[in-house]
């Protein structure tokens, strides 16, 4: 017997496209013709937060991926052989983690090493 399933909560959502420009109208047409709705108001996410830098982001995926693996930085030192003062200020963006850094975590952490470059 077939239960009831829960309503998805959200009813909208957004698309973002990448494809020729000569065929823009035309998409246009064809998606509000569908329903959607073109919003020219939103910026991209680096505008909106200038102060985020590539390192501050690729630090906060590094202590994200920790985190997911249940790791604290101590073990993650540990496991690296990265000092943990070294893999702190990685996280927090005062020290680039580089391509020998980066195989080392991904191997840890179980992905691929180029998120964090």
């Amino acid at each position: 017997m077939l239960g009831h399933t829960k309503e998805r909560h959200a009813k909208n959502i957004e698309l973002h496209l990448i494809g020729p420009a000569n065929k823009k109208d035309k998409a246009m047409e064809t998606l509000v013709s569908l329903g959607f709705t073109e919003v020219l108001d939103s910026i991209p996410w680096r505008e909106a937060f200038p102060e985020a830098s590539d390192q501050k982001l690729i630090g906060g995926i590094l202590a994200g991926a920790r985190n997911k693996a249940g790791m604290t930085q101590k073990q993650l030192a540990d496991l690296t052989g990265v000092h943990q003062r070294h893999l702190s200020e990685m996280e927090h963006g005062k020290r680039a983690i580089g391509k020998k850094n980066a195989k080392l975590f991904a191997e840890a952490l179980n992905t691929d090493y180029r998120v964090f470059l």
